[in-house]
Formats: structure tokens, sequence, C-alpha cells
């Protein structure tokens, strides 16, 4: 099997304090992104009707937003979608009007924009009960997964790698969330879908590390927690890279000749890759090392068989 060695140990563990004020740094803007911009909903969340047009030539869609709001449209979000000739127009849920009426207008509407003959590619209507029910659904799965990992994780290893695994994992999850708030990339149930990806492939990249510097600890007689920490993460680089690597093509093909209707999931999944790499060896592992795992915490207790008393005095 192919796999790259590494003749001298890598020391990850002398930039966590740069990786760390790095990562401090991301989250900020993260957060403060989220509050005051907040998340770019889909219709999926937010309900109403989005209908994508096509024109013969390129779209203005200046013009375009200009004809719909002088048409009692003024609450459209207009954007190319795919091409410069392809169109999403998305608009809030209007009581007592049907979603068929309403694009037959904006139909009508833009074809007096001057922009050619406009042609329906697809309709799709979501009403605001069903919205608010996917995202109250949405927020409840990502939480639920977030808890049985945290359930996990606290049994299958040390305190302080568990924590370490849970931060790294919210770490993942801010940092996405907030990119897509930074660019306002709509967030849908197909970006949410990848979230929850990454959430699977920041822990697996985790637990990978944390496991082989247990037996690390357990195996070298020689070296301090820090050196540890680095020889594991040597170790388990070429695995890392092997995955990463061949994962990123995937999504790069994805990304690029996916279309319009994934570029979000794709988004999200490449920068998930990123950053769930990342955080394994800049996160958890520093965690760890910062709250003072030694080998003493890592050595198996020894049970006392029933009767070995009674044998050593015979």
């Amino acid at each position: 099997m192919f796999a790259i060695r590494f003749k001298e140990t890598i020391e990850f563990m002398s930039y966590r304090k740069i990786a760390m004020i790095f990562s401090g740094l991301l989250i900020i803007t993260s957060l403060v992104s989220l509050g005051v911009n907040k998340l770019n909903f889909g219709l999926d969340f937010t309900g109403g009707t989005l209908i994508e047009v096509g024109f013969e030539q390129s779209a203005d869609l200046k013009a375009i937003r200009t004809v719909l709001d002088s048409n009692n449209y003024s609450d459209a979000v207009v954007q190319h979608f795919g091409s410069s000739s392809e169109v999403l127009i998305r608009l809030a849920p209007r009581d007592g009007v049907k979603a068929v009426d309403i694009s037959n207008d904006v139909l009508n509407v833009l074809d007096s924009a001057g922009q050619g003959k406009a042609d329906i590619r697809r309709v799709e209507f979501v009403g605001p009960s069903v919205g608010e029910e996917l995202t109250e659904q949405g927020g409840l799965a990502m939480l639920t997964a977030l808890i049985c990992i945290l359930i996990y994780v606290a049994f299958r290893f040390e305190w302080r790698f568990a924590l370490g695994s849970v931060s790294a994992l919210a770490h993942d999850v801010i940092l996405t969330l907030g990119l897509f708030s930074v660019l306002n990339i709509e967030f849908d149930l197909t970006v949410l879908a990848a979230i929850l990806a990454v959430i699977g492939y920041s822990l697996n990249d985790t637990i990978v590390v944390s496991d082989r510097i247990r037996e690390n600890f357990r195996r070298l007689r020689k070296g301090g927690p820090e050196e540890i920490i680095n020889i594991s993460l040597t170790q388990t680089l070429s695995r890392t890279m092997i995955t990463s690597v061949t994962t990123i093509l995937v999504l790069l093909a994805l990304f690029f000749k996916g279309g319009a209707l994934i570029h979000g999931f794709a988004t999200a999944l490449l920068f998930g890759v990123f950053v769930g790499t990342y955080s394994s060896v800049y996160v958890a592992s520093t965690i760890a090392l910062t709250l003072g795992v030694s080998k003493d915490d890592l050595i198996p207790t020894v049970i006392e068989k029933e009767g070995a008393d009674q044998d050593a005095i015979v």
C-alpha cells in the first residue's frame, strides 16, 4: 500500500501558540459575522417562492430588480445562478396566492424589463410553517449529533482527549458557519447536510490522531508529552494527507462540475476538510497537551484477579 514516510519528527506543537491565536481570531470573526450579518437562509428555511429564469443573453440584475420593485415585488432577491444568463429570484411568502400565479406574473414583468425573452426553468414553493419546521428540525439534528458525539468520546477517551475532540468539532462548525455568513452564501438543507458530514469527518480524523497519541504514550518509554504528541502526529500525517487529498479531489469535481444546486454543499465540505484536518492537529492535540496529559493518565488500571492473594500465600 502506498504511504509517505517521514524520517524526522515534525515539531507540530512548537507552533501551537500561533495556531491557537489564529484559531481564536477566526472564531471571533465568525461569531461577530453570525451576530451581525447572520446566515443567508435559503428557501428551505425561510419559506416563499423560488423562480429560476433563463434569458437568451446576459441578464442585467440591476434592471431586473428595478422592474420588479416597480411591480410590487420590492422584497425580491435577485442573483445569478450558474451563468450570467441564468437568474434566480426569491420572493417572500404571499398569503392566498399560488406559486403558479406568482411565477406567471413575474414572467410577464420580466418580459417588459428589456432583457429579451425570459423562460421559467424552475419554480419552488415552501410555506412559512414548513420553513419554520425545517429550521427547527435542522437545528435539532445538528444538536443531537453533537450530543451523541460528546457521549461517545466521553466513554471512548481520557477526559483531556475527549474535551479536545469536542472543542475541535465546535471549532469546525463555527468556522464553517462563519464562512457562509461572511461570504453571504445561501444556507439551505444541502449545506446543513454538509456540515453534519464535516462533523463526522473531523471526528474520524481526531479519533485516529488521539488513538495514536494514546498508543505511543503507553509504548514509548522516553520522551515528554510534547515530544510524544509530535511523534504521533508525524506518524499519522501520511494517512491524513492521503485521506484529505483524495476527498478534496472528489469535492473539487463537485464544486466545479456539479452545478449551482450543490455549490453550497461542495463549498461547506471543501472548507470542512481543511479545518477538520487542521483542528485534529492544532485544536484537539493542543488542548490535551495544555490540560497536562501524561503517561500516568493513560496507563491502564491493573485489575487484581479474584483469589490472587490466596494463591500468593500458598
